[in-house]
């Protein structure tokens, strides 16, 4: 059996270290995401999500535990390193799209991968291959600000998969957007993670969302439980 694509082993964070506010977000977590899976990740606000999609995704470092990406422990590893696996290897989505709004919806793919040594034609043509396959194509050329909130989410989509990624963290990447939106802009990236088979762990409040997804574990005064 291959090694899973993620997976943390006591992972404890805490902030204020030594102060009398000192807080514990994060206790012992331990998880494994196999290749291909998508995890549902349920936690109330404030509860730590964003710190464990954070760590997971090598932008924060864990006070204790081990982070892997396919079999690679990169807990402590170098920043030039960790930036590298981050780029190559993992896709990142957030509630708010942050796109570059001086850049079209392709440009605003096509530049991670150029960052990424990808030759122009080539990125540009995985930009317009994506955009399609979530239905933006005919947008390619726009500014996020000539784009719908359902429209920017999935260029969204799109720039962080630019680098056929092997794991993709998600933070309520429908959260910002209407509930008849949040259904069709979900469905464009589920189709997008089964048609790439990536593994995924996707945080969200919507429990109707979560049990869509392969599996669901949830996040609660530190710990991680299933449902």
């Amino acid at each position: 059996m291959s090694d899973p694509i993620l997976r943390l082993a006591g992972i404890t964070k805490g902030y204020n270290h030594g102060l009398p506010n000192e807080v514990t977000v994060l206790r012992g977590i331990d998880l494994s995401v196999a290749a291909g899976e998508v995890v549902a990740l349920v936690a109330p606000s404030g509860a730590g999500k964003s710190t464990l999609l954070h760590i997971a995704g090598l932008l924060d470092t864990p006070d204790a535990g081990t982070v892997e990406i396919a079999g690679r422990d990169l807990s402590r590893a170098r920043d030039r390193t960790r930036t590298q696996v981050r780029r190559a290897d993992v896709g990142f989505i957030y509630q708010f799209h942050h796109l570059l709004p001086e850049f079209t919806a392709t440009e605003n793919i096509v530049l991670p991968q150029l960052a990424n040594g990808t030759p122009r034609a080539a990125a540009e043509t995985r930009a317009r291959d994506l955009l399609e396959s979530v239905g933006v194509g005919p947008r390619a050329g726009h500014r996020p600000a000539a784009l719908s909130g359902g429209e920017q989410q999935r260029v969204a989509f799109c720039r962080a998969l630019a680098n056929q990624p092997r794991l993709l963290l998600a933070d309520e990447p429908t959260g910002n957007l209407d509930p008849a939106t949040s259904d069709t802009v979900f469905d464009a990236l589920m189709a997008l993670v089964r048609g790439t088979g990536l593994s995924a762990v996707i945080a969200t409040h919507n429990l109707d969302l979560a049990a869509r997804m392969d599996r669901q574990i949830r996040l609660d005064q530190g710990h991680l439980t299933s449902p």
